[in-house]
């Protein structure tokens, strides 16, 4: 029997958007939350505190959403629906992508797309060639790139966030 297809969230994103953070697909936990990196272990909200220690975190999701508007950034993913069981991107079966162009509209500040893994980088070439800005790959945030410490992780975010201009 074939997995039920799965749709997404819709992007958190707004005028001000500098930076879109994109993820593959939001994991099982997150889809029954309706919130982006919902799942306790994922470093995804813990790495963005980090990189702006000056302006606290909100511990609610849509304070935390506003916070990361603030701070120019924006939450999507590459797919737009896909077949999957549990949260592993190795699972996606079916997958449909996101529609970049409607997306481009809404954020006419946008200068990059920054990557959360290699699975939303795989698609970095499509993404770069319907939005025409630069794209980059941050380290996995996801509790299965365990390999990686949080600080190695948060080096690689701090990176990126640095060459998009949004930190020093």
């Amino acid at each position: 029997m074939a997995d039920a297809l799965l749709c997404g969230l819709a992007p958190v994103v707004g005028p001000g958007t500098q930076v879109l953070i994109l993820g593959s697909f939001p994991g099982v936990q997150s889809l029954q939350l309706q919130q982006y990196y919902a799942h306790p272990r994922n470093h995804m909200w813990p790495l963005l505190a980090a990189l702006w220690p000056e302006h606290p975190q909100p511990s609610a999701y849509a304070e935390r959403c506003a916070w990361l508007l603030e701070r120019g950034l924006g939450l999507w993913d590459v797919y737009a629906a896909c077949e999957r069981e549990g949260s592993l991107d190795t699972s996606i079966r079916n997958a449909q992508l996101n529609d970049f162009v409607a997306l481009k509209q809404q954020c006419p500040l946008l200068v990059a797309a920054a990557h959360n893994g290699g699975e939303s980088f795989r698609h970095a070439p499509r993404v770069q060639a319907v939005l025409g800005l630069p794209s980059y790959r941050l380290p996995s945030s996801s509790p299965a790139n365990a390999s990686w410490s949080f600080e190695r992780k948060l080096a690689g975010w701090r990176e990126v966030m640095q060459q998009t201009g949004l930190r020093d």
